[in-house]
């Protein structure tokens, strides 16, 4: 036996449970109390908690965007994910005019193959259908474990719009594969007009990013998605959640038994729209923005009451001096935030304090990325699961810092955020990758995740 963990309390979406885990050849082998088995590595798990590795279903990692490329590379952005107990990231390649769907996503593979330091999977962004090239190429994506792509329902200037109708295609053509399309939703013409008004009257501050996209330019394509998803009977998955009014819509259809999936974010939890009335209020600019108090509240309460599915970051952090490009004009702030190594020791502080289980966490975090992206060998603590584990002591303050990340970025939106409790240890498929504040693994030990379609 290469490893056995313990003494642990281990924590499932379900229950939780004193018990030792034994893992050989990267595979957890058993669990039970005072298991007897000789083991190359023992570790005394003792008053600390045994989580299986969360899944981050959402980064951008190397992305460009915004005249610019996002801060973390693969690598540093997949060792910052380990650092924090995140075992396998979903990239978002996104695919261009004339650009392939598995052309893209091997040529990113290529990369990987050399720098992950965690497992990864990829969503590919759909922006063209190349004369219809691209619906029939889903298949064999598809037969190659890419079985989730993404819509962008704004950023038209960028080219990376769909329209109704392609959405439509896309969302019948992926229920036919077995797949699910992932959508971001947010009204694109009602952010022009409003970010046209606001720069022909001199407001040009962060706060204006917030309200050029507020709350019901966010909830009407929400709507959208679902109205389309619900009559199309096709199911959908909603990225990044922030605003009550689409979030209730979603409920709704789940409530009605429409299979609709609901995501959110860390910062949408801990963050209002009064951030970006601060002096740095341009470092949290990202999209969409964060909300106002009712619209988190509301995140909170499903969140607690299991509608919200999965929590996920949208990891794309830009440098500081990028993000100042928009000091006096918040169209040209790059969009997006650092949180990759925040999500589980987050979540998992939220759960020490008593805002919602630990069984709630493993579930948004892990076991519910691994049912609905079809990762068989993810998400769980179970005979037969890759050994994705997370070592965590209950007892361990930490204050995020910039200083204490393990990505390439110079600022973090956690800057000083203290957090009771986190995690001491991350195995990947059985091997130590994080260890008490460092990272010990090395890039390239990341695996391609090939899923199952549903």
């Amino acid at each position: 036996m290469e490893l056995l963990i313990k003494g642990g309390t281990v924590v499932t979406a379900t229950e939780k449970y004193l018990a030792d885990v034994a893992v050989n050849d990267g595979k957890i082998v058993a669990i039970g109390k005072d298991l007897t088995v000789e083991a190359d590595q023992v570790v005394d798990a003792s008053g600390k908690l045994v989580l299986p590795g969360a899944i981050d279903a959402h980064t951008h990692m190397a992305m460009p965007f915004g005249g610019t490329v996002s801060a973390d590379s693969y690598l540093s952005g997949t060792r910052a994910a380990v650092c924090g107990g995140v075992t396998t990231i979903f990239d978002y390649p996104v695919q261009h005019k004339g650009e392939t769907i598995l052309g893209l996503v091997n040529s990113k593979k290529e990369i990987l193959e050399k720098e992950a330091c965690c497992d990864y999977a990829f969503h590919c962004c759909i922006t063209d259908l190349n004369g219809g090239e691209i619906l029939d190429e889903m298949e064999q994506a598809v037969a190659d474990g890419i079985t989730s792509f993404k819509c962008f329902l704004v950023y038209k200037k960028e080219g990376m719009m769909v329209d109704d109708g392609m959405l439509a295609k896309l969302l019948l053509r992926a229920k036919e594969l077995g797949a699910l399309i992932n959508v971001h939703a947010e009204n694109p013409d009602l952010i022009d007009l409003r970010t046209e008004q606001y720069l022909k009257e001199g407001k040009t501050s962060a706060w204006y990013h917030y309200m050029s996209r507020p709350e019901f330019v966010e909830a009407e394509a929400d709507k959208r998605v679902v109205h389309w998803a619900t009559h199309l009977d096709t199911p959908v998955y909603l990225v990044h959640m922030a605003d009550k009014e689409g979030l209730l819509a979603c409920i709704q259809a789940k409530e009605e038994g429409h299979e609709v999936y609901i995501e959110t974010c860390p910062q949408y939890l801990e963050f209002t729209c009064d951030v970006y009335k601060r002096e740095d209020g341009r470092n949290f600019v990202c999209s969409p923005p964060m909300k106002g108090q009712e619209s988190q509240d509301a995140l909170w309460t499903a969140l607690k009451a299991g509608m919200i599915d999965t929590v996920a970051t949208d990891h794309c952090p830009f440098q500081s001096y990028e993000k100042d490009w928009g000091k006096d004009d918040f169209t040209k702030i790059p969009n997006g935030c650092a949180g990759v190594e925040n999500l589980y020791p987050y979540m998992l502080s939220a759960a020490n304090d008593g805002k919602l289980s630990y069984e709630r966490v493993v579930e948004v975090c892990a076991t519910n990325v691994a049912k609905i992206f079809g990762c068989e060998n993810k998400g769980a603590i179970a005979v037969g699961k890759d050994a994705d584990l997370v070592i965590y002591d209950p007892d361990k303050d930490f204050t995020i810092s910039v200083e204490n990340m393990h990505s390439d970025y110079d600022h973090t939106i956690w800057e000083g955020k203290k957090l009771h409790g986190y995690p001491v240890q991350t195995y990947l498929r059985g091997k130590l990758v994080y260890d008490d504040g460092e990272y010990v693994g090395h890039p390239g030990m990341g695996n391609y995740v090939k899923r199952i379609h549903r």
